[in-house]
């Protein structure tokens, strides 16, 4: 899937993406994409170990990327996100994130995310929904 148009429009504005360190990834295969996230001070539990928050944000951002880039000129909000946290990761480390479309209809997208450290090993598994709609005019 191409994500670059939805790189170059979140690099020009601030938000958690930024803010928590996401770097995004196109990928041949036309429904899945990627992100990676180094696990620092921006994203990590007082004890040294990446938030489950960070982690869910993570999957939710990328799975926004994604439905974004699916559908140009439309607007992508997470309506749903849950998702299990089985391994833990230290600061240092870099998780790399791989969203996969299970289902596009007009107005829902539900992914499935992966999240593994950088051994391979599965930290979090992930499932989100989109809600997907036309900007209202002004």
């Amino acid at each position: 899937m191409n994500v670059d148009r939805v790189i170059e429009m979140l690099q020009r504005q601030e938000g958690l993406s930024n803010t928590l360190g996401m770097e995004f990834f196109s990928t041949d295969d036309p429904d899945t994409c990627m992100a990676k996230m180094k696990v620092n001070e921006r994203n990590r539990q007082p004890f040294g170990f990446l938030s489950g928050g960070a982690s869910l944000a993570l999957a939710e951002n990328l799975t926004g990327v994604g439905s974004l880039a699916l559908s140009p000129g439309r607007i992508s909000v997470g309506i749903n996100v849950s998702g299990s946290h089985v391994k833990a990761v230290l600061e240092g480390d870099t998780v790399t994130a791989t969203a996969r479309l299970l289902h596009k209809g007009r107005s829902l997208h539900q992914w499935h995310v992966e999240i593994c450290n950088s051994a391979g090993e599965l930290i979090s598994s992930v499932s989100v929904t989109n809600y997907v709609i036309s900007p209202k005019k002004p």
